[in-house]
């Protein structure tokens, strides 16, 4: 099958680099390796560079007969239901309680809500999280295809950066809405100057300008690499090797410090700032307790594991990284149900939203009960008629 000269001395060359149990290399296979590399043509020697240079983030592809494959492990892992039934059913969740909170929340903070400061940077989340559910279904249906991804390389490209610009696009306006309660709470007398339109709208434009920016790098990249042996194309789970080690992680290591790291500070400092404040002057803090614990959970369990696991998959200094990878993509799929705590953020934040969904509830509530109350009233005068 693979007995000629030239796949003998590709054996070789791939066996030297890519094998993470095989160090040497005989001196008959070396002296095979460097005919078959004089004797390649271009085309040949280019294509054997990019299949050496192929890997799966924390996994590593290798080649057998010109024919990429993954170690028997990681076909394992990639085909297994935690992939390919697990992660879709996480993201449908996500999909299924978090648009209908949001848009009702959209809808409340539009229409039915006066036109704050505070209102305009909940306004600016909501349609963040809303933009990620447009992408969500593109993830569900490409991990119920067991990992295949048959929509080309730039929606690919333009789903992972609004999947990944989301998550740090929400993280920094959670920042800019507890800097908000902070400056309202423990300033109250500079608020007014403070706190104004002109504020929230230059806090709004600072997330839509630089974190597209940000995003760049992924919509510039490659991100889609077929398989041959599962016989499928991923998106955005194989990488060339240099490409993750010189590129990717240096760039993910700057996100992890500047838009998760530092908001994170920025949360914990505001959040303290305003529960000392309050304290201080013998008022109630309850309701400041259940916004700093929102917060601190949506940081810490939604998005925190993912950020490490993110930065350890990309390195090379953890031992057996290959065994993060699917740890890595449960975490960035739990991620995303961060955007169905903001309404419930929302509603402890702002007083007016508040009052606004209970009167939306009420009134739904009320028009349930009106046809049942109006078929009660005709029955009952039938009856008397009769």
């Amino acid at each position: 099958m693979c007995g000629s000269e030239g796949a003998a001395g590709l054996r070789a060359v791939l066996t030297e680099t890519h094998s993470p149990d095989t160090h040497t290399v005989t001196s008959g296979e070396h002296q095979q390796s460097g005919r078959f590399w004089s004797q390649a043509g271009w085309l040949d020697r280019i294509r054997l560079l990019v299949l050496v240079s192929a890997g799966l983030r924390a996994f590593r592809v290798t080649t057998r007969c010109n024919l990429t494959t993954l170690k028997e492990k990681q076909v394992k892992e990639i085909q297994a239901s935690t992939t390919n039934l697990l992660l879709p059913i996480i993201y449908l969740s996500t999909f299924c309680v978090g648009l209908p909170t949001n848009l009702l929340a959209l809808w409340i903070l539009v229409f039915r809500t006066k036109c704050r400061p505070s209102t305009t940077l909940l306004i600016n989340l909501t349609v963040i999280d809303c933009l990620l559910f447009l992408v969500l279904p593109f993830r569900i249906v490409y991990h119920f295809r067991g990992n295949h991804w048959e929509l080309g390389e730039p929606l690919c490209r333009i789903v992972m950066a609004m999947l990944y610009g989301n998550m740090y696009s929400s993280v920094w306006s959670l920042a800019f809405v507890a800097v908000d309660r902070y400056v309202a709470v423990v300033y109250p007398f500079g608020a007014k100057s403070l706190r104004s339109r002109r504020w929230s709208r230059g806090l709004t434009a600072a997330v839509w300008v630089v974190m597209p920016a940000a995003m760049l790098p992924l919509l510039l990249s490659r991100q889609t690499y077929p398989l041959d042996d599962p016989n499928i194309t991923t998106c955005h789970d194989a990488l060339p090797e240099s490409v993750q080690e010189n590129y990717f992680l240096p760039y993910f290591a700057t996100l992890f410090t500047t838009c998760f790291l530092l908001p994170f500070i920025i949360v914990m400092f505001c959040h303290s700032a305003i529960l000392r404040t309050l304290l201080a002057e013998g008022r109630k803090y309850c309701h400041a307790i259940r916004v700093t614990v929102l917060m601190i959970l949506v940081f810490v369990v939604s998005l925190l594991p993912c950020n490490v696991l993110l930065i350890l998959t990309y390195s090379d200094s953890w031992p057996d990284g290959e065994d993060l990878y699917v740890p890595y993509m449960m975490s960035l799929a739990t991620s995303t149900f961060n955007s169905c705590f903001h309404p419930y953020i929302f509603y402890f934040v702002s007083r007016d939203f508040r009052e606004r969904t209970r009167s939306a509830l009420c009134c739904l509530h009320d028009m349930e009960d009106k046809p049942s109350s109006q078929g009660t009233h005709t029955s009952s005068s039938a009856g008397q008629s009769s």
